[in-house]
């Protein structure tokens, strides 16, 4: 039984509360996403692609403490849009309120890819993976696993992070098991599926509202996929528009389905 959003956030607040561990493998059976934000990890990243210090402060308040990896990313500057190679500006409030976090003891007494190799349980392969943030450390990465396939526990760590490259997570291989992990993780293709394809509308819609502030580079993609469906079966007819209006807050269907619907109810 799918969970409504509301008592999804509720759920996945107090699963915060319990080891990390044992909340994933609820999360994996009750089919709750990973955290409390109802916000895919996808877009996230489409945030970050941004390169915007100021809308970086606002991403690292979004993630959660598990987020290591990505929270020393944003207080080193990395870039996340693709082609960009040069540090960006980091906020300097984060500069003063955060420290990065210390390497953990393991990975500074065995190296990075040793302990990725020694990752014998999740919570190791997490404590390796969060030194994994930089362009130089995913090709390290993807350079070893195909010498050598990494453990389960570090491909799983790594490839339910939105800024895995696509490559990477393709190089793991395509397990059932990965693939559930990576959706329930909300790894998406882009805005373009996340518009068509992910429920329920009233989110999926109310996020891509704010998408010209949160991720304006990727909105387009997102507006071109919903635009020929809009024109089609809503366009001048107000009668239609009408029916969405009434419909938009409690349909949970994806975004078209909401469209369609409407326009052949009117």
């Amino acid at each position: 039984m799918r969970a409504d959003v509301t008592s999804g956030r509720a759920v996945g607040l107090l699963l915060g509360l319990i080891d990390s561990e044992d909340a994933d493998r609820v999360r994996a059976r009750v089919g709750l996403p990973r955290g409390p934000s109802a916000l895919p990890a996808s877009v996230v990243l489409w945030m970050l692609q941004e390169d915007d210090p100021d809308l970086n402060a606002v991403v690292r308040r979004l993630l959660s403490e598990q987020d290591t990896a990505l929270r020393w990313a944003i207080l080193d500057g990395v870039a996340f849009a693709p082609g960009r190679l040069p540090a960006i500006e980091v906020d300097p409030v984060l500069r003063r309120d955060h420290e990065a976090p210390p390497v953990p003891d393991r990975v500074a007494r065995l190296g990075l890819v040793p302990a990725l190799r020694a990752s014998a349980s999740m919570a190791e392969a997490r404590e390796a993976t969060s030194l994994v943030y930089r362009r130089e450390h995913w090709q390290t990465v993807g350079e070893a696993d195909r010498e050598n396939s990494l453990p389960g526990y570090v491909r799983r760590a790594l490839c339910v992070r939105p800024d895995c490259p696509p490559s990477l997570r393709a190089q793991f291989g395509s397990r059932r098991r990965f693939d559930v992990r990576v959706r329930q993780a909300g790894i998406l293709a882009g805005p373009a599926e996340y518009a068509t394809g992910h429920g329920p509308a009233p989110d999926v819609l109310k996020v891509l509202s704010l998408g010209q502030v949160m991720f304006p580079r990727r909105m387009p993609e997102a507006e071109d996929a919903l635009r020929p469906l809009v024109r089609d079966h809503l366009g001048g007819r107000e009668e239609a528009w009408a029916v969405l209006a009434q419909f938009v807050g409690t349909f949970h269907s994806t975004a078209p389905e909401l469209v369609l619907t409407a326009g052949a109810i009117a």
